[in-house]
């Protein structure tokens, strides 16, 4: 269990692409870190020279108090656990998970030791005498977390382990992560492009765009209160919805709109009157009313078990509503819709960044 501090780090590929921009980042001991963005934002990249399999440009990785820039990788006590899983097909389950301790030269007692508890811990008992052609997906991912778990490390890094699955195993396999998380209580940084994943296994996540950090926060942090609209847009499914229009007094208006807005939210609002502002609403934070001043024709519903989104445009911005499918709701059906003002965001059009 390790704590792990980031200070000023870059990386500089060829001595002109900028792939991470200083990266300022303390993770504590035992705590479940993800980080998150779009393909090509660094995530992986700060994964492996975190691991030691790439060197940093610029600034200081510490690991305990001790800096590990120059230190190779097999001394870092690093386990890392990869998206294609990475096992030998020739080997069996057994020989897959105790390679790297007959590496070591482990004494074999203790080996078997070792390794019958991961196998116990992670329901492989059954498959310990099979090859990864003979297992399934979930079982061959499990393989590869046994053999990252019994080095007994102090950090795992996971680097999008369960892109490869399909979204059932997935979801079984992210509480099977968690429950491990929970039990060894080993310092984890996480990769991942995919939110839900973060945001439902992670005590904090770093969200990255172009080798730069846009916010850390808890989940619940990031989903109320974004930086920026980066941030807003990335966090959240349905996407939040973003129109543009003009601060008049305690108001946000547009040529097709007029929403009251709780102006106690926002840090000098009175800076913004009259001027451009884009105001963000999430689809679970627009109600159907029985009459208001927002009006809207569904284009789009789609059935999601028990909730349903609406599709439909104010103007010409298409938006997104989030109501329960309980709600008989026919596409060209006309909708009086009300925004819960005390979660409406305003950003600014300039920085993009929110208001408040």
């Amino acid at each position: 269990m390790a704590f792990i501090e980031f200070k000023k780090i870059y990386k500089v590929y060829n001595e002109k692409y900028l792939a991470i921009d200083d990266f300022n980042l303390n993770i504590e001991k035992n705590e479940f870190v993800a980080l998150i963005g779009p393909s090509g934002c660094g995530k992986s990249t700060l994964l492996r020279m975190i691991a030691g399999l790439e060197d940093i440009t610029d600034g200081e990785l510490n690991i305990d108090g001790k800096c590990v820039n120059n230190v190779h990788p097999k001394d870092r006590d690093i386990s890392m656990v990869f998206q294609n899983y990475a096992l030998y097909p020739h080997l069996n389950v057994f020989d897959n998970i105790s390679f790297g301790l007959k590496l070591r030269k482990v004494p074999k007692n203790e080996i078997k030791e070792k390794v019958s508890e991961v196998a116990t811990t992670l329901g492989l008992t059954d498959e310990i005498d099979k090859t990864p052609s003979e297992m399934s997906g979930g079982q061959r991912q499990r393989v590869a977390l046994g053999r990252a778990m019994v080095q007994d490390s102090k950090v795992f890094l996971m680097d999008e382990p369960l892109s490869n699955l399909d979204a059932k195993l997935r979801n079984k396999m992210r509480l099977e992560i968690l429950r491990l998380h929970k039990q060894l209580g080993i310092t984890t940084i996480y990769v991942t492009h995919d939110q839900v994943e973060a945001m439902t296994m992670a005590d904090r996540i770093v969200v990255m765009n172009k080798g730069v950090i846009q916010q850390i926060g808890t989940p619940r942090e990031l989903y109320s209160n974004p930086k920026n609209i980066f941030v807003a847009t990335f966090i959240g499914e349905p996407e939040i919805n973003l129109i543009k229009g003009f601060v008049k007094g305690d108001k946000f208006v547009n040529e097709d709109i007029e929403i009251q807005l709780d102006i106690s939210k926002y840090k000098d609002l009175n800076k913004y009157e009259g001027k451009e502002v884009i105001l963000g609403i999430r689809p679970e934070h627009i109600k159907i009313v029985e009459s208001s001043n927002v009006q809207s024709e569904i284009e789009l519903t789609e059935m999601r078990g028990d909730i349903q989104i609406l599709v439909s445009k104010i103007g010409n911005k298409e938006i997104s509503a989030k109501t329960t499918s309980e709600i008989d709701i026919k596409i060209g059906q006309s909708i009086n819709y009300e925004f819960d003002k005390a979660n409406i965001h305003l950003f600014n059009v300039d920085t993009k960044e929110r208001i408040g």
